[in-house]
Parts: structure tokens; C-alpha cells; sequence
């Protein structure tokens, strides 16, 4: 069994699907029925005994300075590529603590705390059975080993969510793909995901751990913060995105 001894938050990107709010506040910092949505992961992942906790911002990442107050153990990076390059570049700027690591999204709610769970068997996602149709990314899995993974969805298969483990020998290996991704090939607008799922896949051998639908919630658009939280419907600051009121 492997341990995890510290956590990564991604939490850079300007959440450019949900403007205006990201405008002025960043994605993570957004409240949902009242709570922060970093902050239901951060207290999730201290009630697993993780406060071994980096965050790696840049949107308005001044924003983010209180939580190293609030949460002791939480610690900034700052990613200086955001606004050029997709999130490969946030885990790049934290790959020296991937080492028995979680890495998460900061811009999603975490319902059930035990999904958190420090304990692992082999690297991975946590994922959730659907048979339905999903255009997230699914994932085929075989004798506990993901074998292949869809970005266009599908059904019959294993919905990737942003709550990975990586043992200390991954985490090296992971460090060493980025690196070569990122600094010689110059592979910079993909997802830092790609590098195991798609870019070296023979060099992992992946597992999953199931969980339920409603464990989280990942927010990615307005139309899902207001499903989430339905007194967003009536702020009169959307007004200023037509997209927005072409949803509703």
C-alpha cells in the first residue's frame, strides 16, 4: 500500500466559462451554497490527515493569500505560464512534490470527505461507473489496469474525475514526462493528464478507485454553479453575459 503525504491544487486558469463572476474572483474562490469551492477540498483533504497542501495559482492570485493563513500547512506557487499554456504548465511548476502526491482541482465540491482517502494500491483516478452517455473523458479498465481512455466520452466505461494518487516512483516518473513535455518538446497546450493517459502510457500502469456521482460536483460552466446553487439565477451581474442569459 502507498501513503499519500501531500496534496496539489490546481487552481490557476481564469474559468474564462464563467464569466463575469472570474472576472473579479477566481474560479476556486467562488461560494457555493456559502463555501468556497477550494475550501470543501483543502478541509477534505486535512480531515484525511493531508495538510501537506500546495496550491498553485495565478488569475488573480492574490486572492489566494489568506488561505495560507487560514489553513496551516498550505503553501502558494505561483505558475507564470497560466495565461499562455493549459494546466500542464501548473503541475510543471509543481512537480517536485509529486512524490506520494493527490493531485485536484481547486474549482470543484467534495461532498464525501472519504473520497480523499490517503491510502493506494496503484496510481490512478478516481473514477465513476456510468452507462450512460458522457462526453467526459472514460476510461476502459481491465484486471484493476486502465487499458485505454476516451477524451470524447462515450458509454460502458469509468468517468474520470480530477482526484489522482501518484506512489513515489510514479511521481518521479510523472516529474521526468513533464519535463520533457514542457521544457524540450515544447508540449504546452495539452492537459497535464495527457502525459500519463496519452502521451506515456506504457510507462504506467494505472488503476482507478470508484466512488459515487454524488460524492463531488465539478463546476465548469454557469449553468452548473446554478444547478449547484440556484441563488446565482437571480444575480443581476450576469446580466452582462448574454451567453449566460441565452442558457437559462
Amino acid at each position: 500500500m502507498h501513503h499519500v503525504k501531500r496534496a496539489i491544487i490546481m487552481a490557476a486558469g481564469r474559468g474564462e466559462r464563467m464569466h463575469p463572476l472570474t472576472e473579479k474572483t477566481p474560479k476556486p474562490l467562488i461560494r457555493v451554497n456559502g463555501r468556497r469551492m477550494i475550501e470543501t477540498v483543502i478541509e477534505a483533504l486535512r480531515e484525511n490527515g493531508v495538510t501537506e497542501i500546495y496550491v498553485v495559482v495565478g488569475h488573480l492570485k492574490e486572492q489566494f493569500g489568506e488561505l495560507e493563513e487560514q489553513y496551516p500547512g498550505v503553501r502558494l506557487i505561483e505558475n507564470p505560464y497560466y495565461e499562455t499554456c493549459n494546466n500542464i504548465s501548473s503541475l510543471y511548476v509543481a512537480r517536485e512534490h509529486l512524490e506520494d502526491c493527490m493531485i485536484l482541482d481547486g474549482d470543484q465540491i467534495i461532498y464525501e470527505p472519504s473520497i480523499l482517502a490517503p491510502e493506494f494500491e496503484r496510481s490512478g483516478y478516481n473514477a465513476v461507473w456510468t452507462d450512460e452517455e458522457t462526453k467526459e473523458w472514460l476510461m476502459q479498465v481491465v484486471d484493476g489496469i486502465v487499458v485505454s481512455c476516451s477524451r470524447t466520452g462515450g458509454s460502458g466505461g469509468w468517468q474520470l474525475y480530477s482526484i489522482s494518487r501518484w506512489s513515489a516512483e510514479d511521481g518521479r516518473r510523472l516529474r521526468s514526462h513533464l519535463e520533457l513535455e514542457f521544457e524540450e518538446k515544447r508540449n504546452r497546450q495539452i492537459y497535464w493528464d495527457d502525459v500519463a493517459l496519452f502521451c506515456h502510457p506504457e510507462e504506467y500502469q494505472l488503476g482507478i478507485r470508484p466512488m459515487k456521482k454524488n460524492d463531488i460536483i465539478e463546476i465548469d460552466s454557469l449553468e452548473e454553479l446554478v444547478a449547484a446553487d440556484p441563488s446565482y439565477a437571480a444575480d443581476p451581474s450576469y446580466e452582462a453575459d448574454p451567453s449566460y442569459a441565452a442558457q437559462l
